[in-house]
């Protein structure tokens, strides 16, 4: 399976920021993954987001198995940064709960929808995989 494959076909994102302090975050996230490039729904209010909009290097991580031979991830490095035009956030954000929820009509989906004031734009600039 290919790299982009697998991300596509995966629905667990490790996004990893760094605070002010200089201390890693790490959260793992719902995304969309389309055009070569990571979309994360949030929050400002969030950790990720406020780190990001201080230092836009991030690294994430998409990964699966316990057991040879079928642990395979692929790992990276990238720039992020903050989409917040409440069309493009509205549209993107439909776009990542269809991949979680049957119908956005779900509550928690509605919920999710509400919070999310902007989309996390991931940009890889360098990966691997591994496949044991």
């Amino acid at each position: 399976m290919k790299d982009e494959e697998f991300i596509r076909s995966q629905k667990i994102l490790r996004i990893a920021t760094v605070d002010p302090a200089g201390t890693p975050h790490i959260v793992p996230v719902w995304y969309l993954y389309t055009a070569k490039k990571f979309y994360v729904g949030t929050n400002t209010r969030t950790a990720k987001a406020r780190n990001i909009m201080l230092n836009s290097r991030v690294s994430f991580c998409v990964d699966v198995g316990i057991n040879s031979p079928e642990i395979f991830g692929v790992a990276g490095t990238g720039r992020a940064k903050l989409i917040r035009d409440k069309v493009r956030v509205g549209e993107i954000s439909k776009k990542i709960l269809l991949r979680y929820f049957k119908s956005l009509k779900n509550k928690s989906a509605q919920e999710l929808l509400k919070d999310t004031d902007c989309i996390i734009e991931i940009v890889p600039e360098k990966t691997a995989s591994w496949k044991y």
